[in-house]
């Protein structure tokens, strides 16, 4: 079998490194006389490279080649790759992918087209990295009513969160040194706003629960305004804050889908993920409580999965494998103020025992927290909607909020 990869940068020169160095124990396990790297498609030159013969700058000498009936797109983003994967699967090639961006936008598309031409569009590498996800939920997990996936998605902002709780560094001197050591790109904005975490927590959304959960639906917030004060405040707390992407099934054609910081417990199994590491928790009705965990990304773990994938194509060459998700619904997605959620709280205070008094009338069960500033109050809420707390805090006269934090039960 011959394979066409799309795009030479860190993902597609793993996936060749990897085939070419496990060649005969990939054949083998794939049950191919022959399984080749045969075009590499990039607009840059590599001169001296390893795989320099095999370099083209046509799209179309892939998508018309017959013998090439895998196609793997490690290009990232949506233009091109959207218009190249659509076309290889129109021509009846299995598709690959790590693109999660491509995924999370045009996922249901490209999966009715891969049905419609009984081929097949597989997407492992697309979350988690190297980390198994994608295909254990949709085969280990498959006896399994999934009510919940909820985790810890991206190892940048999970790193720069890890150096805020550990060394006491501010935001902006951890994203520093996450850029230094190669963690976070020179424009983070993808993954300290929490945009890479969307993507990936509708991808998981979407297969859990069985229609496409686009990336605008999703609310989504960043780590750019979490502060020194509140990581402390919130330790003094018996907690740390990460950010989490959940979905939770609320009915047959309603869910809910968040990504923003969180408050999570000590004792959780998301509280002791730190660094660059993600984990992905899945809750079944039969299995229960399962977390995946592991490094988010790299070149050759990323690209472990990417092969995998396609060996999975080609064990599946004569018939397509049931795979995927249908088309979203409009309101699918729930308003996330309609949610019930508890509430971190900090906020400004002229007079403490007033607005102790005010918080304990608004929220019977508020718990505080030690503050050292005589002018701030820091206070856990009850569990009520969104737009309720917002307006319970907006009508105690006695604090100006300065920042409020959902805390989750994972």
């Amino acid at each position: 079998m011959f394979v066409a990869i799309m795009g030479y940068g860190t993902v597609g020169s793993g996936v060749a490194q990897v085939i070419a160095d496990n060649n005969e124990n990939i054949a083998k396990k794939s049950a191919q006389d022959i399984f080749d790297v045969k075009y590499i498609l990039d607009l840059r030159d590599f001169p001296g490279d390893v795989n320099e013969n095999k370099m083209i700058k046509d799209f179309n000498i892939i998508l018309n080649d017959p013998q090439i009936q895998v196609v793997v797109e490690t290009m990232g983003g949506l233009h091109p790759a959207y218009e190249f994967v659509s076309s290889c699967l129109l021509a009846g090639k299995s598709v690959v992918t790590s693109n999660k961006e491509l995924v999370a936008a045009k996922g249901d598309e490209l999966l009715k087209i891969a049905r419609e031409k009984n081929v097949n569009f597989f997407f492992e590498a697309s979350v988690g990295g190297g980390i198994p996800i994608i295909r254990p939920i949709s085969q280990c997990l498959a006896a399994n009513k999934i009510s919940e996936i909820a985790g810890i998605l991206n190892g940048t902002t999970n790193f720069i969160l890890t150096m805020m709780i550990d060394k006491n560094m501010s935001f902006e001197d951890a994203l520093k040194l996450a850029q230094d050591n190669g963690y976070a790109e020179k424009d983070p904005t993808a993954d300290v706003e929490g945009f890479d975490a969307c993507r990936k927590i509708c991808i998981l959304a979407s297969l859990c629960f069985g229609k496409h959960v686009y990336p605008d639906e999703v609310h989504t917030e960043g780590i750019t305004k979490i502060s020194l004060k509140d990581v402390e405040y919130v330790k003094s707390l018996g907690g740390v804050i990460k950010l989490i992407g959940r979905a939770k099934k609320l009915s047959d054609d309603k869910i809910s889908a968040i990504v923003s910081p969180a408050v999570v417990k000590n004792g959780s199994q998301l509280a002791s993920v730190s660094d660059v590491f993600n984990a992905i928790l899945v809750r079944g009705d039969a299995v229960g409580d399962t977390v995946f965990y592991g490094k988010g990304a790299g070149k050759l773990p990323t690209a472990s999965a990417v092969v995998a994938d396609i060996m999975d194509c080609a064990a599946h060459l004569d018939k397509r494998k049931e795979f995927g998700w249908e088309s979203g619904t409009k309101n699918y997605v729930a308003d996330y103020n309609e949610l019930e959620t508890v509430m971190y709280v900090r906020a400004e205070t002229q007079n403490k025992a007033e607005a102790e008094k005010d918080i304990n009338s608004a929220f019977e069960n508020a718990v505080f927290a030690d503050t050292a500033s005589s002018d701030e109050i820091v206070f856990i809420t009850d569990c009520e909607k969104e737009s309720e707390l917002n307006r319970k805090l907006d009508n105690i006269g006695s604090i100006s909020v300065l920042s409020k934090i959902r805390v989750v039960d994972y």
